[in-house]
């Protein structure tokens, strides 16, 4: 026997699955988003899977799926999560906590995206 749930500490997300669209890269880049920007408001997530996320207040990594590809945004807290075993997914609600600036987010995916999964790739995105 095992266990079904997997224990996450990264919230990895599609735009559909309930990334924020206030978080826009290229704006990122020439005028960095403040995580000010973001006080009090609570975002919703969907996941297939069960999963559980570690809850308010220890941090998760919230992390955009850009067509398989991760880019590290900041750090989000998760102030609910439900786990439907019939449907076999998780949904909840998390704040952000904490917003990378451009270079940290750089470098991040360069340590500690494996390589196929990077969405930075140094011939092509500089800054």
């Amino acid at each position: 026997m095992g266990s079904l749930i997997e224990f996450n500490d990264t919230l990895q997300i599609t735009t559909e699955q309930g990334f924020p669209k206030e978080l826009n890269l290229d704006k990122h880049l020439k005028n960095p988003i403040s995580v000010k920007d973001f006080k009090g408001k609570v975002f919703k997530f969907y996941k297939p899977g069960m999963r559980l996320f570690h809850p308010s207040p220890v941090r998760v990594f919230l992390v955009h799926n850009i067509n398989g590809k991760w880019l590290y945004w900041g750090i989000a807290y998760i102030v609910k999560q439900t786990i439907d075993a019939e449907k076999n997914t998780t949904s909840g609600k998390y704040k952000i906590i904490e917003i990378y600036e451009p270079v940290y987010m750089r470098m991040k995916n360069l340590i500690d995206v494996e390589e196929s999964k990077r969405f930075w790739n140094d011939s092509i995105h500089r800054f």
